[in-house]
């Protein structure tokens, strides 16, 4: 046998194992940047849908005839917009801002709704990310200065 076919073999022996170890070094690190564009993709979702929810509850709320209906219509507005997106909220806040009613005809106001979306990140398990991140959006929509109000 030769020299070299002696040195070749030696550093094939010498790599034994080396596979295993690139995995076990490799695949959590993998596991994790994909956890992060899991994470990612739901909070992007997340703030969609919640401004989404805010613009069609303050829509819906400019055209109720009554403060207390427009604060009803807000609520349910945005909650089924939020239910019917598939966008898990562990706590949902919907704060209409109807003053624009007390206004006299022929004003121009406008009705604002705030809509909170606290998504929970906790069963992703990554480390060091908190267990929710609340996502906050206004939605605002003009009330019809000549519309009848109570």
């Amino acid at each position: 046998m030769s020299v070299r076919a002696v040195s070749v073999r030696a550093g094939r022996r010498d790599e034994t194992g080396n596979v295993a170890v690139n995995t076990a070094v490799i695949f959590p690190v993998l596991l994790l940047v994909g956890l992060m564009l899991i994470m990612a993709g739901r909070l992007i979702l997340a703030e969609g849908v919640v401004q989404s929810a805010a613009n069609e509850a303050a829509r819906s709320a400019s055209i109720s005839r009554t403060a207390a209906v427009a604060a009803a219509q807000a609520q349910t507005t945005a909650t089924t917009t939020l239910a019917n997106s598939n966008v898990r909220c562990a706590r949902t806040t919907v704060q209409p801002n109807t003053q624009a009613f007390q206004l006299p005809l022929g004003e121009t106001g406008t009705v604002q709704v705030t809509v909170a979306c606290v998504v929970p990140l906790a069963d992703l398990g990554l480390p060091g990310v908190p267990g929710s991140r609340t996502i906050t959006a206004t939605g605002t929509s003009v009330l019809d200065a000549y519309r009848g109000r109570s």
